[in-house]
């Protein structure tokens, strides 16, 4: 019996178990791939450049220490249109902000809600004032204080 799935969309079990260990270790070789899932590393490739192609292992990233680099603080920053009615373009206003990491489209009372990373109380404050200037919107923020765990690989 294959373990091809008939609904379009679903993976293939093979597939699956190539997503986790490449969530898990996105640096993993060939080699260790096709030890860690059973298959020759011919295979493995050919599975990994399908899945590339389809979109469902869409790159490759490093972690960096925000601390190493100068920005230790990390904040949440909730968007909410200050009239209804103008149009929703606001990852477009915003994408020319490069302390914003994430932007999320969200259901609740916020329209949106921003992940950034700055280097101070005064770079949160001024990166405040850029979001509600090229927006138009008003801001709720979260500052984190510590990071138990982030960025864990999705329970594929």
């Amino acid at each position: 019996m294959s373990d091809r799935s008939a609904t379009p969309g679903v993976l293939e079990t093979t597939d699956r178990a190539i997503l986790r260990e490449l969530a898990r270790d996105g640096r993993c070789s060939f080699t260790d791939l096709a030890e860690r899932v059973g298959l020759s590393v011919s295979a493995v490739h050919q599975r990994v450049r399908r899945l590339e192609q389809r979109g469902a292992l869409q790159g490759y990233t490093a972690k960096v220490d925000g601390d190493q680099i100068g920005l230790p603080l990390t904040a949440f920053i909730s968007l909410t249109p200050i009239d209804p009615a103008a149009p929703d373009d606001y990852p477009q206003r915003l994408e020319h902000l490069p302390q914003i990491e994430s932007c999320y489209s969200v259901a609740g009372d916020e329209s949106y809600i921003l992940q950034v990373r700055v280097a101070s109380p005064l770079g949160l404050e001024e990166l405040l004032r850029q979001i509600r200037e090229a927006a138009k919107v008003s801001t709720r923020t979260t500052v984190v204080l510590s990071t138990p765990f982030e960025n864990r690989p999705p329970a594929i």
